[in-house]
């Protein structure tokens, strides 16, 4: 005997594994959290050691940041939420647990870089992120194609953070903690 009543077995809202459910949680827990991480870290315009830097001339301005970062948490969000919302998909957990623990590693690269003045170390964490991305990316595909095109901005963001910290250290090496000995 069943518990859900008629409307709930009619409506994919109620169904295991709904798409809809898993992105109201999915995408609002993914912008929160890198929002969070990115102001307790201090990455804003009004950073006084990230303004004293020498800053490549390909450089975005400060506020597109903001912006790409609140884009590419929705798509990953929604790509993790057509992961999540599918039904028994074989390597689902797997492509899960590869999106979190990429994510947990993404969280750690604002307070490496802006409060922690690690630019080096912060670089290690950005080619970590993206290896995990890839393989997350690989994952998704896996379960569910457009989750790993959806994946793909974020990947190609990562490829030009990377080479943006990379100049920024070049730039400055004497601004990154770990080359004082901090």
């Amino acid at each position: 005997m069943t518990t859900e009543s008629p409307a709930q077995v009619h409506n994919p809202w109620f169904a295991a594994g709904s798409f809809a459910r898993a992105a109201l949680v999915a995408v609002p827990a993914i912008l929160f959290a890198g929002g969070i991480a990115a102001r307790l870290s201090g990455s804003t315009e009004t950073n006084p050691w990230y303004q004293s830097l020498t800053l490549p001339v390909f450089q975005p301005p400060g506020p597109l940041f903001g912006i790409a970062w609140s884009i590419l948490y929705t798509l990953i969000g929604f790509a993790l939420a057509l992961v999540w919302g599918t039904r028994d998909a074989p390597g689902k957990r797997l492509a899960i647990g590869l999106f979190l623990a990429g994510f947990a590693v993404n969280l750690t690269w604002s307070p490496l870089f802006f409060r922690f003045h690690m630019i080096s170390a912060a670089l290690g964490v950005l080619a970590v992120m993206l290896v995990v991305a890839l393989l997350t990316t690989w994952a998704f595909y896996r379960v569910n194609r457009l989750a790993a095109w959806l994946m793909l901005p974020y990947v190609a963001w990562l490829c030009f953070a990377a080479v943006l910290n990379t100049r920024i250290l070049m730039l400055n090496p004497m601004a990154d903690a770990m080359q004082m000995g901090v």
